[in-house]
Formats: C-alpha cells, sequence, structure tokens
C-alpha cells in the first residue's frame, strides 16, 4: 500500500497498491464490496466532482511487459465481474477506451452522478444507466501522471479558482495540468488540486512557485502540498517542495 487517505472536505478516501495483477484486481472487488455497502451518492456531498461510489480506478503496469492486448483483456475482465456483481454501469477510459464513448476523466465525469439521472448512458459494460445509489465507474489503463495538491491561505479573494487556469498559450511550465480550484472549509484554506499528464516534460517545483507567486498577489501564500498517490523515483529531483513518503516512490522501471 502506498496511500491510502481520505478527508472531511473531499469526502473521498483515494488508494494507490501494486501486486501482482491477480490480487490487484481481486483487492479491488473486495473493497468495493465492503464500500459498497456503506456509499449512497444520493446523500454524499464533497468538494470534488464525482460520478460514481467507485469514481475513477487507473491501472498503470510496471516497466513494459504488458501489450495492449493483455492490458485490454484485463481491464475487461475486471469491468465485466464489477458490472454483473453490483448493476454498474463502467466506463472504460484513456488507453481502454475503443470508441463508444469519450475517452477522458473530466469529459466522462462532467454533470457527475446528478447529471447522469434519467440519462440512456452507452457504458462498455452493464446497464445503459446509472445505479440509483453507486452511480457508474470508470477505469482502465493509462499512462503515468502526477496527482497533486497546493494548499493556500485564504487571502483578500478567493484566488484558487483563477489559480487553476494554469496553462497559459506557449507557457512550458504548465504542458500537461489538469487544475481545479477548491475551497476546504474544514481545513480553512483553498485548495489548488492538480493532475500533471506529462511529467516527463512538467517538473512540479516551477509550478509550486508559481502558485506561490500569485497568491502573493492577494495576500494569500502557500501552507502547504500533498502527493497524492504516487510519485516515480525519477520525478523527485524536480519535486523538491512537495512533501513526499517514502512508501509513495515507486520505480515503474522495474
Amino acid at each position: 500500500v502506498h496511500y491510502f487517505e481520505g478527508d472531511v472536505d473531499h469526502n473521498r478516501t483515494v488508494t494507490a497498491f501494486s501486486g501482482d495483477s491477480q490480487v490487484v484486481k481481486q483487492v479491488l472487488l473486495d473493497l468495493a464490496e465492503i464500500a459498497f455497502a456503506y456509499i449512497d451518492l444520493r446523500t454524499h456531498r464533497g468538494v470534488h466532482p464525482r460520478l460514481g461510489a467507485l469514481d475513477v480506478c487507473p491501472f498503470v503496469p510496471f516497466a513494459d511487459e504488458w501489450s495492449q492486448s493483455q492490458q485490454q483483456a484485463f481491464v475487461s475482465d475486471f469491468g465485466a465481474e464489477l458490472a454483473s456483481k453490483h448493476e454498474l454501469p463502467i466506463f472504460l477510459y484513456e488507453h481502454s477506451e475503443h470508441g463508444r464513448h469519450e475517452a477522458d476523466l473530466p469529459s466522462l465525469r462532467r454533470g457527475q452522478f446528478e447529471g447522469m439521472e434519467g440519462k440512456d448512458l452507452t457504458p462498455d459494460f452493464g446497464p445503459p444507466h446509472r445505479h440509483p445509489q453507486l452511480g457508474a465507474v470508470v477505469t482502465g489503463f493509462r499512462d503515468f501522471l502526477v496527482a497533486l495538491n497546493v494548499f493556500i491561505s485564504f487571502g483578500s479573494r478567493p484566488v484558487a479558482k483563477d489559480i487553476r487556469q494554469l496553462r497559459t498559450a506557449g507557457d512550458e511550465r504548465f504542458l500537461g495540468v489538469r487544475a481545479l480550484g477548491l475551497t476546504l472549509m474544514h481545513r480553512g484554506c483553498e485548495q489548488v488540486s492538480m493532475n500533471l499528464t506529462l511529467p516527463d516534460l512538467t517538473p512540479i517545483d516551477p509550478i509550486i512557485e508559481w502558485i506561490g507567486k500569485k497568491a502573493a498577489m492577494h495576500q494569500a501564500r502557500v501552507v502547504g502540498t500533498e502527493l497524492i498517490g504516487v510519485i516515480r523515483v525519477e520525478d523527485c529531483p524536480t519535486a523538491t517542495s512537495l512533501s513526499i513518503h517514502p512508501d509513495q516512490i515507486v520505480d515503474l522501471r522495474r
């Protein structure tokens, strides 16, 4: 287990774990069985977008030992079993999507759980409508990315939603950055939540430095950082301003 955290504002738990593929699949099915007994999206509230009780379940293979056909067989087996067991619509995304719908997570999550009500869906597995309590699931193989949060003190005005507009034309610091600006009332701060989808091209330290400068313009400051999930060992030298636990560092080349 590399990472396992949740909090009140997001009302969301994120896990990252690795192991033999069949063991990982069975653990996911077992975790879903436990979690689905407690989660009801009809009454769930949290600041992070979501479309299901198991919102997104990405797979990232170690090394280059898996062919595309092997990846597709694995995720199809997982998706079909999860859909059958819980009568859930399952959407494949990124490398696993094959032309039935959008392939990226932001598009699939648009409208969230509430937006799927009464709609005819086109999932890869399961019924063509949302589960009344559990919503839908997005799963599939994707490239490695770095997920991180930068926490900002309250300043003269809210700034996280402005700062999330990180992609500036021609600015190579922000290639492949997806960002959300959130207010965390229980924690007493704002948050810029980011996915770095091109970590080979986008070092982390310049992004955090830029956010700090933008916050300072409105009498706010960076009060903390958080790595969500894992980071590759080769990304660490340019992530010195990011709080990283040793268990979160992985070597995908092995």
